[in-house]
C-alpha cells in the first residue's frame, strides 16, 4: 500500500511539473499574442483617424521632451503630433483635438490684394528656450500645458501676458516672413487667373523688395533617413504647401508652384543626395523646354546622401545628421549667393551590333568615371538593390564602399585600362600611361570629399571650376591608388583640360558611372559635351580645410555671374 501511495504521489508531482512547465511557456505567448493584438487594433482605429483629420498627425511612443495634451491638459509620454501646427495630443484625446483645434491653413479666402491675417495661438508645448513677446521673459518653464505659440510666426506668449489685441492683431510671419508663401497669396492668385488677369505685383507679399520664397523638396529616401523629421520641421515653420516629399510626389510637378510665384526669385532647398540634386535639376530643365524660364528657381543643397561632393562643393558641407538646427539652415539659404554650375552631356554610342541600339544619354553634374570607383559603385548598388533595408546609414554606406574597394585591390578586375581605350580631349589624342581609370571631373570635388585635380604638394595647378566650360580629366593606378589619393599620400595622373572629352572602349566589358549612376559598358563611344547652366546658391560659411585655397575663387566665380543670376 505505501508503495502504491508513494509511486501515485509521484505521477501526480509530474504531472503538477508538466502543468506549470507549460504554464509557464504557454501564458507568455498568450498575454504576448494578446497585447499585438490589440496594439494592431489600436492601430487601424489611429489610422481610421489619422486618415479623416485635417492635421498631419504622426504617432510616437515616446516624446523627445516634456510633453502635456492639448486637450486634457495631463502630462504625456506618447500620442501624437502634428507635423504642420506642432499640437501634442494623447491618444485618447485625438478626435477632441480634432474638433477643438484648427491645423495651419495652406490656402486662406482674401478680400482683396492688400491681404493680412491674424496669429494663429496654440496653448502649451512651447520650445524651452523661446521669450515672451510681451515681458521678454522665458516661457515654457513651468511643468504645466501652459503659455501660447503662433504658428505662424513662433511668437511665444505668456498666459499672464496674453491680451484680447493679440487675438487679432495681424501677424507678421516672423524671423522668415520673406520665406514663407502666405495662406491667402495662393488663394488671391488662383482666383486672378480665373478672372485672367496678370497684375500679380499688387499682391502682397508679391510686391515685397526682398521676399524669396522657398520651396522645400526632402527625398526621405536618402542616405541616412532624417528627411522625414526634416519635412515635419519645415513644415512647422513654414506654410506646409511649401514643403514637398519626393517619394510621393515628382519635383516635375512640385516645381510648378514656381509659376505662381515672382520671376526669378524663388529657391529650392533639396534635401537628398547628390542624386535627388540631379533630379531636380533635370526637372527644372523640363520647365526651361516648356517656356518657363522666367520662373526657374535656384537651388541650394542640405547633404543627405554618402558622397555629396556638388554640396561639398558649393559650401553645403560634406553631410548633415541633425547638428545644425533648421532655422540656421533657413538663414543660411536666405543669404547664399547666387552662381552657374554647368552641367555636361553624355552620349553613349554601342559599337558593333549594339550600334542599332539608341545611344544612352545622361546629364552629368559632378563626374564621370571608367574604372575602379566605377566598379565599387557598381557593386554597391547591386548590394543595395538586393537589400535596401540595410542601407539605412551614412557609415554603413561607406563601409561597403571600403569593403569593395579593398576587394579590387586583390583582384585588379579592371587593369591595362590603357590598352583598352583610347582618350581624346577637344579632339587631340592623348597617350596614356599604365591605367586602371579615367575620371572627368566637373566640380571640385570627388570620391566623397577629396579635390582630386588640386591634389597635394606645390604642383602649380589650377583650381578645378564647375562654370568656365572646362573639364578636369585625371587617371587612377588602381583602387589602392584612389584610396591614397584620398588620405593625401598620392596625387592622381592629370591628363588634362579640355571642353570636349571623347573616350573609346575598344574591347571588353568595363564598368561606368555617371554621378553615382553605375552600369557595365561593352565597346563603346563616350562623348561628353557641354549642354546648359543650372543656376545654384553658393553657401560661403561652410568652408572644409581644403577650401580654403579656393576662397578666392568662389568669390571671383560669384562677381562675374551677379549680373546673369
Amino acid at each position: 500500500t505505501g508503495s502504491r501511495s508513494g509511486s501515485s504521489s509521484s505521477v501526480v508531482a509530474d504531472w503538477s511539473l508538466v502543468f506549470w512547465t507549460l504554464c509557464s511557456v504557454i501564458l507568455p505567448v498568450l498575454i504576448t499574442l494578446w497585447c499585438s493584438f490589440q496594439r494592431s487594433r489600436r492601430q487601424v482605429l489611429i489610422r481610421d483617424i489619422f486618415r479623416k483629420s485635417k492635421h498631419d498627425w504622426h504617432y510616437t511612443y515616446l516624446f523627445g521632451q516634456p510633453s502635456y495634451c492639448c486637450v486634457c491638459a495631463e502630462h504625456i509620454l506618447r500620442g501624437a503630433f502634428c507635423n504642420c501646427c506642432g499640437l501634442r495630443v494623447s491618444e485618447a484625446c485625438l478626435k477632441k483635438a480634432d474638433q477643438l483645434f484648427l491645423c495651419k491653413e495652406i490656402m486662406m479666402r482674401s478680400n482683396g490684394a492688400h491681404s493680412s491675417m491674424p496669429h494663429h495661438w496654440i496653448r502649451g508645448n512651447v520650445p524651452l528656450c523661446s521669450c515672451c513677446m510681451i515681458c521678454t521673459q522665458q516661457c515654457g518653464t513651468q511643468p504645466k500645458l501652459c503659455d501660447y505659440r503662433c504658428v505662424w510666426c513662433q511668437y511665444t506668449v505668456h498666459d499672464e501676458c496674453m491680451m484680447d489685441c493679440l487675438k487679432t492683431e495681424e501677424c507678421t510671419f516672423g524671423e522668415f516672413r520673406d520665406l514663407i508663401i502666405p495662406p491667402y497669396y495662393l488663394s488671391t492668385i488662383n482666383q486672378m487667373r480665373k478672372d485672367k488677369r496678370t497684375n500679380y505685383e499688387k499682391v502682397v507679399p508679391y510686391c515685397r523688395k526682398h521676399w524669396m520664397p522657398v520651396i522645400i523638396l526632402a527625398n526621405t529616401r536618402s542616405g541616412n533617413n532624417m528627411g522625414e523629421t526634416l519635412l515635419g520641421e519645415f513644415k512647422i515653420l513654414l506654410n506646409p504647401v511649401q514643403v514637398f516629399d519626393l517619394s510621393k510626389i515628382a519635383p516635375a510637378k512640385a516645381l510648378q508652384l514656381c509659376t505662381l510665384l515672382p520671376c526669378n526669385a524663388v529657391r529650392v532647398l533639396v534635401c537628398g543626395g547628390d542624386g535627388t540634386v540631379g533630379w531636380v535639376l533635370d526637372a527644372i530643365d523640363e520647365m526651361k523646354i516648356k517656356g518657363q524660364e522666367r520662373y526657374i528657381p535656384q537651388v541650394a543643397i542640405l547633404p543627405l546622401g554618402t558622397g555629396n561632393d556638388l554640396s561639398n562643393t558649393l559650401g553645403w558641407g560634406a553631410g548633415y545628421a541633425g547638428e545644425v538646427p533648421v532655422e540656421q539652415i533657413l538663414q543660411n539659404v536666405m543669404e547664399a549667393d547666387g552662381i552657374k554650375l554647368d552641367r555636361w552631356k553624355v552620349q553613349v554610342t554601342n559599337k558593333g551590333y549594339y550600334n542599332l541600339r539608341k545611344p544612352k544619354v545622361f546629364t552629368m553634374n559632378n563626374y564621370f568615371s571608367i574604372g575602379p570607383d566605377a566598379l565599387m559603385a557598381l557593386n554597391f548598388h547591386a548590394h543595395r538593390e538586393k537589400t535596401p533595408s540595410l542601407f539605412s546609414s551614412r557609415i554603413i554606406n561607406k563601409a561597403v564602399y571600403f569593403f569593395y574597394g579593398t576587394k579590387d585591390c586583390l583582384v585588379q578586375e579592371c587593369k591595362d585600362l590603357n590598352k583598352k581605350v583610347e582618350l581624346e580631349l577637344d579632339g587631340e589624342r592623348i597617350e596614356l600611361p599604365n591605367l586602371e581609370g579615367i575620371i572627368v571631373l566637373n566640380i571640385g570635388y570627388w570620391g566623397g570629399g577629396c579635390r582630386l585635380w588640386e591634389g597635394m604638394g606645390d604642383e602649380p595647378y589650377p583650381l578645378a571650376r564647375h562654370d568656365d566650360g572646362l573639364l578636369e580629366v585625371v587617371g587612377v593606378h588602381g583602387s589602392f591608388h584612389c584610396a591614397q589619393i584620398q588620405v593625401k599620400l598620392a596625387n592622381p595622373v592629370r591628363l588634362g583640360q579640355a571642353h570636349t572629352v571623347r573616350l573609346i572602349l575598344k574591347s571588353s566589358k568595363m564598368p561606368m558611372q555617371v554621378d553615382g549612376e553605375p552600369w557595365a559598358q561593352g565597346p563603346c563611344t563616350v562623348t561628353i559635351t557641354h549642354k546648359t547652366h543650372a543656376l545654384m546658391l553658393y553657401h560661403s560659411g561652410e568652408q572644409t580645410d581644403d577650401d580654403a585655397s579656393s576662397v578666392s575663387e568662389q568669390d571671383h566665380v560669384r562677381e562675374q555671374t551677379d549680373e546673369d543670376v
